[in-house]
């Protein structure tokens, strides 16, 4: 762990087996697990926890202060998990007093030149791919995949298991198992190849399909396909996921593709 080339607060709590190469700045109130790796010129801020065995690319930054007017120093953290990679150039600020923390959490890939504002949870097994921009209170499900320069409004919700399209404006909530495309972002079908590759059944994905038929090609408004669905479609993991989501999606959901 000791790099003379390296700037570690004394406050700082490293695993031994951390390693630390030239030119990275670690500041207080900084915790790393066991065998993650800190690139050249990385830099790692207060109130900064990282788990085991990630990898901090170069010049990325975690644990900034938030940009966010209504910040005023208060003590929050960035918390990233296990098995996680940061990219170069990457960001991951702090939370604010809103939420406190900003996660992003395990065996996920955040590309080159990600940011990943205040307050936002990322789940696990995320990817987001270069440049992919989160504003503030983004919430990102697990197993989620987001193409290259993916613009997401603040507070959007984005579900799990779905696929994104590389460059969309994303300013309402994305259901889980879903395909995104288009300008404007629209519903593309659900993300069938991810979900088999992740084991689910050709009866779950059917299902899932079913669901999806009667909420965006039904002619009903969201809320009435929903109630359909409730009514027509037997209870199950999958189908009371979707509804739950679709019910309190707070900025309302992405809207479909002509048929």
């Amino acid at each position: 762990m000791n790099q003379p080339l390296a700037f570690i607060h004394p406050d700082a709590k490293l695993h031994p087996s951390v390693v630390v190469e030239p030119f990275v700045t670690i500041g207080p109130n900084v915790e790393i697990g066991e065998g993650t790796h800190i690139y050249s010129s990385a830099t790692i801020m207060e109130g900064t926890r990282i788990g085991k065995n990630c990898n901090i690319f170069p010049s990325a930054v975690v644990g900034a202060v938030p940009q966010d007017l209504k910040f005023r120093g208060e003590d929050t953290l960035a918390i990233i998990g296990d098995n996680t990679t940061i990219r170069e150039c990457a960001t991951v600020h702090r939370g604010t007093a809103s939420k406190g923390k900003t996660v992003v959490g395990d065996n996920c890939l955040i590309m080159a030149y990600c940011h990943v504002a205040h307050d936002c949870r990322v789940g696990n097994h995320v990817i987001m791919s270069n440049a992919t921009q989160l504003a503030g209170e983004v919430v990102v499900d697990d197993w989620a995949i987001i193409g290259g320069g993916t613009l997401v409004h603040q507070f959007c919700h984005i579900g799990g298991h779905v696929m994104l399209q590389g460059g969309v404006h994303i300013n309402q909530d994305i259901p889980p198992y879903i395909r995104v495309a288009h300008e404007p972002a629209a519903f593309c079908g659900i993300n069938n190849i991810g979900l088999k590759r992740r084991g689910y059944s050709d009866e779950t994905i059917n299902e899932i399909m079913d669901i999806y038929r009667m909420i965006y090609y039904g002619g009903l408004n969201f809320s009435d396909a929903i109630a359909k669905v409730e009514a027509e479609m037997p209870a199950s993991e999958v189908r009371d996921q979707i509804i739950d989501f679709v019910r309190h999606a707070e900025r309302g959901i992405i809207r479909g593709t002509k048929h």
